[in-house]
């Protein structure tokens, strides 16, 4: 028998199996001293029965006129005659009889007492120096019967009491283990990243150590975590004041040297300090989208965010490729504005290094929130698709990238509570490339504003 893996199963299951041998022990124990109790009963009956009448029938065979003549009791009523007897003489000659008595199941007088025969349980007495003795019979049968009606007895309420037990044993043990659910619930509703502790007040003694174990491993993931972030943001900030520096004494070097091969050296090793520059800036933001605080107490429109990433990214050399389209009502969300930012800047970021210089970077913020993000290019793989958002891959390595900009995406999208959709060709072409997700907006207000302002 394999047991089921459910515990509230488990216990109703071997509860429900204790319950019913102990049912079955009892009900056998009791009907094993039931049935000494009713051989007790019975034999007290036979010798009962045997002197009650024996003096009767001594008086009745004494008072005959014709001695041994069978004289044979006429029954008042038809009845079931459990007992009967025979009274004979010293030569065994049957002077009266029971109306119902058979002679040929009695067996011989062997002196008073109990005596049994295969079918029979038989008790014997005699008066008169031995001259008139009685026996009295019943069948086994009929002690057999009795038994088996008595086992019945305590057989059947098992039908109709197990089922009942058995429910009630489920339900008692459903409720013991409600808290237990509960646990598995708030437990099944935390996100990935929610590492704070897990209520366990109310369960119970067994279970409370387990829990208590678990909130101390979530206690040190934690810790772990937050060890990792602050580690990578406090080494990109700590970056950024020497690598600034390094990138002045290579532009220095460059002014002050007339040598073409020391002023392509410095070249390179200023563009290295600047990608490097930008390696520790996407750190800092992947620090920022893992552990910061992204959703705000207010809600904010997002489309000024959207102009100033756009246009500061349009001052860096790419004011034609851009085409930002915005709607007219304000798109509120409480999404944290920086971190809106950080999210568009690399979606564009993106699209401008690797899309195809001669085409433009569609920017859409649609009314209910949704952020799109297009260029054109060649189509890419999905097993790529599928790789874009793990940290440092990129589809082209020959462009000049960190690998870092899906990755920050992906994960303030998770924890925003959306999914980063990435898309290629773009829906209705035969090339490019689409990023999308949708943000949390205030939908009831939009509404509420388009409804107002159609009237």
């Amino acid at each position: 028998m394999r047991w089921p893996r459910s515990l509230q199963a488990r216990l109703g299951l071997s509860l429900g199996l204790v319950l019913t041998i102990l049912w079955l022990l009892a009900a056998t124990v009791t009907a094993v001293i039931v049935r000494g109790e009713l051989d007790e009963v019975f034999d007290s009956a036979l010798r009962e029965t045997a002197e009650r009448i024996l003096p009767l029938a001594v008086t009745d065979i004494v008072g005959r006129e014709d001695q041994g003549v069978t004289q044979r009791l006429a029954p008042i009523r038809e009845h079931d005659e459990f007992f009967t007897y025979v009274v004979t003489d010293a030569e065994g000659r049957v002077l009266l009889q029971s109306h119902a008595a058979d002679p040929a199941v009695f067996p011989p007088y062997g002196g008073p007492g109990f005596a049994q025969t295969a079918t029979h349980r038989v008790y014997s007495d005699a008066v008169l120096q031995g001259t008139i003795r009685i026996t009295v019979a019943e069948p086994l049968a009929h002690r057999a019967s009795v038994a088996r009606e008595i086992r019945m007895g305590l057989v059947l309420p098992l039908l109709v009491v197990l089922p009942v037990a058995l429910a009630a044993i489920i339900l008692a043990v459903r409720f013991s283990l409600a808290p237990l659910r509960r646990y598995r619930t708030r437990l099944e509703a935390r996100s990935a990243r929610d590492l704070s502790e897990v209520p366990a007040d109310d369960l119970p003694a067994e279970i409370g150590p387990l829990a208590a174990t678990l909130n101390n491993l979530l206690d040190r993931l934690r810790e772990a975590f937050e060890a990792e972030r602050s580690f990578a943001a406090n080494a990109a900030h700590e970056l950024r004041t020497p690598l600034a520096g390094a990138i002045a004494q290579a532009q220095r070097l460059r002014s002050e040297t007339h040598d073409p091969a020391i002023n392509a050296r410095a070249a390179e090793i200023e563009a290295t300090l600047k990608r490097l520059t930008r390696m520790s800036e996407r750190l800092m933001q992947l620090a920022r989208a893992e552990g910061g605080r992204l959703r705000t107490d207010r809600n904010t429109d997002l489309r000024p965010v959207a102009r100033v990433v756009v246009d500061d990214l349009a001052r860096t050399g790419a004011m034609d490729r851009i085409a930002l389209t915005l709607p007219d009502t304000p798109v509120l969300s409480d999404i944290d504005p920086d971190a809106f930012a950080i999210l568009c800047r690399n979606l564009v970021e993106n699209a401008l290094r690797h899309g195809a210089e001669t085409a433009p970077v569609e920017v859409i913020v649609t009314q209910d929130g949704q952020l799109i993000v297009a260029n054109d290019g060649p189509v890419l793989p999905r097993d790529i698709l599928d790789r874009l958002t793990a940290r440092f891959e990129r589809a082209n390595t020959r462009t000049d990238g960190s690998g870092l900009g899906l990755a920050i995406v992906a994960a303030i999208a998770d924890r925003i509570g959306s999914q980063l959709n990435l898309e290629s060709p773009r829906p209705g072409k035969s090339s490019g490339f689409q990023a999308s997700l949708r943000l949390p907006t205030d939908v009831s207000n939009t509404s509420t504003r388009n409804a107002m302002r159609r009237m």
